[in-house]
């Protein structure tokens, strides 16, 4: 009797424990069910597969989307670079009709990314800074194919559309040529795309412009494009910072506020990749930055501007090295930041609470499901960040850029990074980390080059 009674109360043990460890949804956030078509794994980042979904948000039935018996009707595929690789993928979902999904306007085209803390405070940032329009995001758990797969943010994707970046949208293969000045989407890169342009910016990098919209161009409209980014790179490097040329192609206050913004998340890939920038139709349309995409927060002392900080990766700072010596550049920037700082940060450290807080047990089911040994609670690890926040904006307040004389207390003699590749134990060689340990080549301007072990963490990933 007594055997049976210690088997029994092993057995119990047993899968009580296997509850605490088995990761599910957490029953307080909305949960995405979806279905592949024969339950077909998501495996490309370019070919849809077809699938069905519904939206059950228990708090707000309201919000609910379809049913188990009646799902609506979807396609997704895979999405990403760097992120591609983790265990956990990113996703983009294509519905088959326009839908509001947990409040955010009719589109059909979404985006499963990663829950990442900067994503929603920088997003957030953009608004209070008053661009034009930033992707909004909602915190959401996702079962795909019976299997739970985590925590994601559920996030308009950028395009242009009367619900999403609200602009003139120049078609496709456009012949006219007092049309294609105008209705332009595009991106600073820092990966080869085929829909691409690519320029010498110096004579230590080029710049890559990806053209999304429109994405097929006619050679009129490649020719006027390749010329125009000619013409804003050559104005941006005028050694007469005083010449204005640059101001008539790129909007100042926009670019200021979208320094801004990199500056006080110490986001390192803000002008070096994700840089994205529009053009309207208007007589006297310009450039303007924006919306924002790939927001990162490296949560570290700053001692500099964030393109001058050394990373554990290479990061090229398109532009903003020659944008902030001039003194019209410098003077948005700081009547930016007066309109922002202080008067607007406890509204924004009041948001980052308000919509991210309530994701600690979502998150803690997440990191079981990904076996992540990482158990700080989301209280933390948003303490954590709004602590550097804070700290970048102390900083950033004392160290207003002026044209005259730019604070600048790195070395003088420090060396500009070229180009940085990873090298796995196979030998195969990415602009990206790798997996694992990797051989980590940086090469200098003077022609340099040094070698380091590296075994990165994916941040990303949280």
């Amino acid at each position: 009797m007594k055997g049976n009674h210690l088997f029994r109360t092993a057995v119990t043990l047993y899968l009580w424990l296997t509850v605490l460890t088995v990761a599910g949804q957490s029953g307080t956030l909305p949960v995405m069910y979806i279905e592949t078509r024969n339950h077909q794994p998501v495996t490309s980042k370019t070919v849809y597969v077809p699938a069905t979904y519904y939206l059950v948000d228990d708090l707000n039935p309201d919000m609910n989307i379809g049913s188990k018996d009646s799902p609506e009707q979807l396609e997704i595929r895979g999405r990403g670079n760097s992120s591609w690789r983790d265990a956990k993928k990113p996703y983009k979902i294509k519905l088959a009709n326009k839908t509001s999904l947990l409040g955010m306007k009719k589109n059909r085209h979404w985006a499963l990314l990663h829950f990442h803390l900067p994503t929603v405070a920088g997003m957030q940032l953009g608004n209070i800074m008053g661009m034009e329009w930033n992707p909004t995001t909602k915190p959401v758990e996702v079962v795909l194919n019976g299997n739970y797969v985590g925590l994601y943010l559920l996030t308009e994707t950028i395009r242009i559309g009367k619900n999403r970046l609200n602009i003139y949208e120049q078609p496709n293969w456009n012949k006219d040529g007092s049309t294609i000045p105008y209705g332009w989407l595009v991106e600073v890169d820092n990966y080869y795309e085929a829909n691409q342009i690519y320029l010498q910016e110096n004579d230590q990098w080029g710049i890559r412009i990806t053209y999304h919209s429109p994405d097929s161009l006619s050679s009129a409209q490649k020719n006027w494009l390749t010329d125009e980014f000619k013409a804003i790179n050559t104005a941006i490097y005028d050694d007469d910072k005083t010449s204005g040329t640059w101001e008539r192609l790129i909007d100042v206050d926009a670019m200021a506020r979208y320094f801004i913004i990199q500056e006080v998340l110490d986001n390192s890939d803000g002008f070096h990749g994700s840089f994205y920038l529009h053009k309207d139709y208007e007589d006297d349309a310009r450039w303007v930055a924006g919306p924002l995409w790939d927001l990162n927060c490296n949560q570290r002392e700053k001692t500099d501007y964030t393109f001058r900080m050394k990373t554990s990766y290479g990061f090229i700072p398109h532009w903003i090295g020659e944008l902030i010596k001039d003194g019209d550049f410098c003077d948005a920037v700081k009547d930016a930041w007066n309109q922002f700082y202080p008067v607007q940060v406890q509204q924004w450290m009041e948001y980052i609470d308000e919509n991210l807080l309530h994701c600690g047990d979502a998150l803690y089911q997440d990191n079981i499901r990904w076996n992540r040994s990482n158990t700080e609670s989301i209280g933390d690890r948003v303490e954590r960040m709004k602590s550097s926040l804070i700290a970048n904006m102390e900083w950033f307040d004392k160290h207003l850029p002026h044209a005259a004389g730019l604070d600048h207390v790195t070395n003088p003699g420090e060396k500009i990074i070229v180009n940085v590749k990873y090298i796995n134990l196979a030998g195969m060689s990415s602009d990206e980390p790798w997996d694992g340990v990797n051989i980590m080549l940086t090469t200098y301007g003077d022609g340099s080059v040094d070698a380091v072990k590296v075994c990165p963490i994916n941040s990303s990933s949280f």
